[in-house]
C-alpha cells in the first residue's frame, strides 16, 4: 500500500520576487523645479567627475565628484523642449532636441568654471543653415564622426559630421536616408546600427563611404518599433529595446550580417506593461532606463541568456505602461558612479539621481527536458525557481535562465500530462548549472514485491521499502510473509530503498519504472549496533572501499561513513548533484567512520573515499526531511 509521499527535495528557505531595488545604492538627488530632465550624459576629468543633464531649458551640468553633495555649476540656455540628448568628444559636448536649433557645441575645457565657450552649429556647405530640429545622436569614437537623427532634413536619415580635424567646427561628409526616419543608433568603426522605429528594424550600414553607404542587413525586433540600438564590446552582439508597452531589452547575434539571429529577450517586470527606452552596455552588463521601473542592470556575459542583476526604481510612483518616469541612465564615470534621469516627478520637477551600483555576475540554469518514454524533446514545459524566475522549452526541449541570487533553491519542471518534478540546485556567480530531466507521464502503476534475507532467502518481515525520485518518495512496511505492494506510483526513475533492524540495509538506483513490475529486494544480517546507536556493516576493507558503507541511506538526521581499516589518512569528499563542495576532509580510519550530513539540505550527494593504498570508492546518499 501506499503509506506516504514526501516532497524529496524541499524548499530550504523562503523566497521573494525580485527585490525593488538591488545591487544598487542611493547616494543624492537633485531637483529642477519648472522643467523636465530627458537623457543625461557624463564627463570627468582626472580630478572631476560632471553629469550633463538634458534640462527642458537648456544643458545643466553638475559637479558629482562628491556623489552624496552634487553641485550645480551652470545651465547653460537652449530651447525649451523635452527632447533633449547630450554625447561628448574630447572636451566638448554635443547637444541635440526636436526644439531645433541645430547641433549646440559646449567646450567643456573651461571646468569647472561656469564660464564656458558655446555655440550653435546649423550646417555648412551643401546644407548650410539647414539644421534644425533632431531627435537624437551618436559619436563614432573610433573614427572621429558625428552621427545626426530625426528631424526633417532628408526624411530624418542620418547625418554624418566630420569633427576629427576641428571638433568645435563640425564639417557636413555625407547622409544614409535609403530607409528613411532614424530614431537612434549607435555606430562604432564605420558601421552604424541604426534604429528605424516607424518601421519596427534595425539596419546595419557600412559607413566607410559616407557619400555612399552600403546598407548590409536590415532586422526586426521583438515590438516591431525599435527605440535604440548599442553594441556589445566584442562587436558580436546588438542590443536594442523598442519603446511601447511589454517591450523588451533583446539581444541579437550580428557577427555576421547575413545571417542576424535573436539571441534572447529579457523585461525588466514581466506582466506590468512598462516601456523600455535605453540601453548602453559596460562590459558585461547592459543598463537599460525603463521609464515607469527606473533602470535594470542586465548580466549579458552569455548574450543568449540574459539575467537581470540589479535595479533601482527611481520613479516609486508609477507602474507599468506610459511615457514617464527615468529617460536614461549613464554608467561611464572612473569612480563607477550611475547617473539617471526623472523626465518629471509631481509638481513638474524633473531629477537627477546618483547612486553607486554594485556589478554581480548571473547565476545560470540551463538543460533540457524530454519524453522519459521516448527520449523526445518536450516542448512547453515549464522550469520554476520555486518564489522567483521561470522558463519555458523551446522546440527542441532546451531552456535557458538564471537569476541574481545566489544559494540552494527548489527549481520545479512540469508540463501539463506529465508529473512535476523538483530538484535542489545550488546557484553561484557566474557558473552554469545543467539540469537535463526526463518528465514521464501521469499515471499510477503498482509495483509489487519481497524483501528477503540474503543468505538463505527467507522473507524479512516489517522491512521499509522506499522509492525515491524528485517527483516525490513513497514508503511502504513488508508483512510477515516479506511481501510489500505499492499502488499509484508515478513512472519514473527511481532509487530503491529497503532495511530492517538488524538486518541492514540495500539500495537500487536510477531504477526506471514505466510499467507495472514486481521487485525481489534482499537484505544481509551482518549488523551490529555502535555505541552511538548507529549501525554499520561489519564487511571487509576491500568491500568497503569498493561501495563505501554506510548507515542509514536515506538519512534524515546524519549517516555513519565506514571508513577502510588500515589506513593512516583517508580522504572523504561529499558533492551534491550540481558538482557543489560540500565536505572535504581527511581522517584516520583508526576512528572506524565518521557521522555525516547532520547540517546538509535535503537532496542526493555523492561520498568520495580515497586512501593512499587503495582505489577511490564512491557511493550516493540521500538525505530527505
Amino acid at each position: 500500500m501506499k503509506k506516504n509521499t514526501l516532497t524529496l527535495l524541499a524548499l530550504l528557505a523562503t523566497v521573494s520576487g525580485f527585490s525593488q531595488n538591488t545591487n544598487i545604492i542611493f547616494r543624492s538627488k537633485m531637483t529642477f523645479p519648472g522643467q523636465t530632465v530627458a537623457n543625461v550624459w557624463g564627463y570627468s576629468t582626472t580630478e572631476s567627475e560632471y553629469a550633463l543633464i538634458g534640462a527642458s531649458k537648456g544643458l545643466i551640468i553638475a559637479d558629482i565628484t562628491d556623489p552624496d553633495i552634487p553641485v550645480q555649476i551652470v545651465q547653460i540656455p537652449g530651447p525649451n523642449s523635452l527632447w533633449k540628448e547630450i554625447r561628448t568628444y574630447g572636451h566638448y559636448a554635443y547637444v541635440v532636441t526636436e526644439g531645433g536649433g541645430g547641433i549646440q557645441i559646449v567646450d567643456l575645457n573651461g571646468l569647472p568654471s561656469p564660464t564656458l565657450a558655446t555655440k550653435y552649429y546649423t550646417g555648412d556647405g551643401p546644407i548650410q543653415g539647414q539644421l534644425g530640429k533632431i531627435h537624437a545622436l551618436h559619436i563614432d569614437e573610433t573614427q572621429g564622426f558625428l552621427y545626426a537623427y530625426g528631424g526633417g532634413m532628408f526624411n530624418g536619415g542620418a547625418k554624418v559630421f566630420d569633427l576629427k580635424n576641428d571638433p568645435y567646427n563640425p564639417t557636413y561628409v555625407g547622409k544614409f536616408d535609403q530607409l528613411g526616419y532614424i530614431h537612434d543608433g549607435y555606430v562604432d568603426n564605420d558601421t552604424m546600427y541604426a534604429g528605424h522605429i516607424n518601421s519596427g528594424r534595425f539596419s546595419v550600414v557600412d559607413m566607410t563611404d559616407k557619400a555612399n553607404p552600403v546598407l548590409l542587413a536590415t532586422q526586426n525586433t521583438p515590438n516591431n518599433f525599435t527605440h535604440n540600438t548599442w553594441l556589445s564590446n566584442d562587436r558580436k552582439t546588438l542590443f536594442t529595446t523598442d519603446e511601447t508597452a511589454n517591450s523588451f531589452l533583446a539581444a541579437y547575434d550580428v557577427s555576421d550580417p547575413g545571417n542576424i539571429r535573436l539571441l534572447d529577450k529579457i523585461q525588466s517586470n514581466p506582466g506590468s506593461n512598462v516601456i523600455v527606452h535605453n540601453t548602453m552596455v559596460l562590459g558585461n552588463f547592459a543598463i537599460t532606463s525603463w521609464y515607469k521601473d527606473g533602470f535594470t542592470i542586465v548580466d549579458i556575459s552569455r548574450p543568449d541568456n540574459l539575467v537581470q542583476v540589479g535595479n533601482y526604481d527611481t520613479y516609486p510612483t508609477g507602474v507599468g505602461s506610459g511615457f514617464e518616469g527615468c529617460w536614461g541612465a549613464y554608467p561611464y564615470f572612473p569612480s563607477g558612479n550611475i547617473i539617471a534621469s526623472t523626465m518629471s516627478a509631481p509638481g513638474n520637477i524633473g531629477e537627477l539621481w546618483v547612486l553607486t551600483p554594485t556589478y554581480v555576475r548571473a547565476c545560470y540554469l540551463e538543460g533540457s527536458i524530454v519524453n522519459g518514454l521516448t527520449g523526445n524533446p518536450l516542448s512547453g514545459a515549464t522550469i520554476s525557481i520555486v518564489g522567483g524566475e521561470q522558463a519555458t522549452t523551446q522546440s527542441d526541449g532546451t531552456f535557458k535562465m538564471g537569476q541574481e541570487r545566489t544559494g540552494y533553491f527548489t527549481v520545479r519542471v512540469s508540463r501539463t500530462g506529465y508529473e512535476a518534478q523538483e530538484y535542489t540546485v545550488y546557484f553561484q556567480r557566474g557558473d552554469v548549472r545543467v539540469l537535463n530531466i526526463s518528465l514521464y507521464p501521469s499515471g499510477g502503476l503498482t509495483v509489487d514485491g519481497q524483501v528477503v534475507r540474503e543468505s538463505d532467502g527467507t522473507p524479512v518481515p516489517n522491512a521499509t521499502v522506499s522509492f525515491f525520485s524528485a517527483s516525490g518518495a513513497y514508503s511502504t512496511t513488508s508483512g510477515q510473509d516479506g511481501a510489500f505492494s505499492l499502488s499509484g506510483v508515478p513512472p519514473g526513475l527511481y532509487d530503491i530503498a529497503a532495511g530492517a533492524e538488524g538486518y541492514g540495509q540495500t539500495m537500487q538506483f536510477n531504477q526506471k519504472i514505466t510499467a507495472d513490475k514486481t521487485i525481489t529486494l534482499t537484505l544481509s544480517s551482518d549488523l551490529k549496533t555502535l555505541q552511538d546507536g548507529n549501525t554499520l556493516e561489519e564487511r571487509t576493507d576491500a568491500v568497503r572501499l569498493s561501495t563505501p558503507s554506510v548507515w542509514p541511506n536515506p538519512f534524515s538526521d546524519a549517516f555513519w561513513l565506514a571508513l577502510p581499516a588500515g589506513q593512516d589518512k583517508c580522504r572523504i569528499q561529499v558533492t551534491d548533484l550540481t558538482g557543489k563542495l560540500v565536505e572535504d576532509m581527511e581522517v584516520s580510519s583508526r576512528a572506524g567512520g565518521v557521522l555525516l550530513g547532520n547540517n546538509w539540505p535535503g537532496g542526493t550527494y555523492l561520498v568520495r573515499v580515497t586512501a593512499a593504498d587503495l582505489n577511490t570508492s564512491q557511493t550516493k546518499v540521500i538525505k530527505i526531511f
